[in-house]
């Protein structure tokens, strides 16, 4: 395998694969306002910082709260920064994500992002689920006059199969796909594989489960020829596993975070990577 690059593009914009994901960055049971808003705050600047360049949160974290808080944390927006949010689901309490992929849902879903965000254009939109009581060309017509107003720039899709990737292309181009996926639960390895055949980037959800004990002890090993940690281990094996790879790793710890970013040093050779591969 060559080595790893570390950037990926989207269009003309290049994009660093190890990103930020803010769903952490709320209330227990992603509801409700983040319970220490200036540490909340300083995640995100540092993550700039540290040269994160894309950011991943959605109008159900909260409902609404996060994507106020990457506004305040880090309005105006430095000119590379790629923030992408997903629209989509109903919040009734903690925990309890619902689909909802009616007309009017998405459009004032895409307008209320468009606000709390405060920008014009949103980078990348992406649909949290497909609502199965809903067709999905209804669902994505809003979707397409948002793109032809110049309100979105680009769109992604999440947790999804490769029949549905296929749907939707039929209504318009998307650029990215977001489905469950790491080192220990790979279940979507046909997807991952058809967005890499498609040039279309795969974002995984969850990058840090390490998964039964029989695969720790085999990260451990790993980790301390590197010495790194078992969570830089886990996601090296990502960035190594697919070029179209874009992380998004979330942290409420800034210490985490900058543990998080070390992982892009870590370069696992093909052995190393094979053995995680095949436990």
């Amino acid at each position: 395998m060559a080595s790893t690059i570390l950037t990926y593009k989207i269009g003309a914009h290049e994009i660093n694969r190890l990103g930020y994901g803010a769903m952490q960055l709320t209330g227990k049971g992603v509801f409700g306002e983040v319970e220490d808003r200036e540490n909340a705050k300083k995640v995100l600047q540092k993550a700039v910082e540290g040269g994160v360049n894309f950011i991943d949160t959605a109008e159900a974290y909260g409902p609404k709260y996060n994507e106020s808080l990457i506004a305040d944390s880090l309005h105006p927006y430095q000119n590379n920064l790629f923030i992408a949010t997903k629209g989509g689901f109903d919040r009734p309490g903690p925990n309890n994500w619902v689909p909802n992929g009616t007309q009017d849902n998405i459009k004032e879903n895409i307008e209320g992002s468009l606000k709390r965000l405060k920008v014009d254009t949103i980078d990348l939109w992406q649909l949290h689920r497909i609502d199965p009581n809903v067709a999905i060309a209804e669902t994505f017509a809003p979707v397409v006059d948002a793109v032809k107003a110049g309100k979105i720039r680009y769109v992604g899709l999440s947790e999804v199969t490769v029949e549905q990737i296929k749907q939707v292309q039929e209504i318009l181009p998307i650029v990215s796909v977001q489905n469950l996926y790491n080192l220990s639960n790979r279940q979507w390895e046909n997807v991952l594989d058809f967005t890499f055949e498609q040039g279309l980037a795969f974002i995984p959800w969850f990058p840090l489960a390490s998964g039964p004990a029989k695969l720790e002890d085999k990260i451990k090993v790993i980790a301390e020829k590197h010495k790194a940690t078992t969570a830089q281990i886990a996601l090296a094996w990502l960035l190594k596993r697919s070029p179209n790879i874009l992380l998004i790793p979330g942290t409420k710890s800034v210490a985490h975070l900058e543990e998080n970013l070390k992982a892009a040093d870590v370069n696992l050779s093909d052995e190393e990577f094979e053995t995680l591969s095949n436990s």
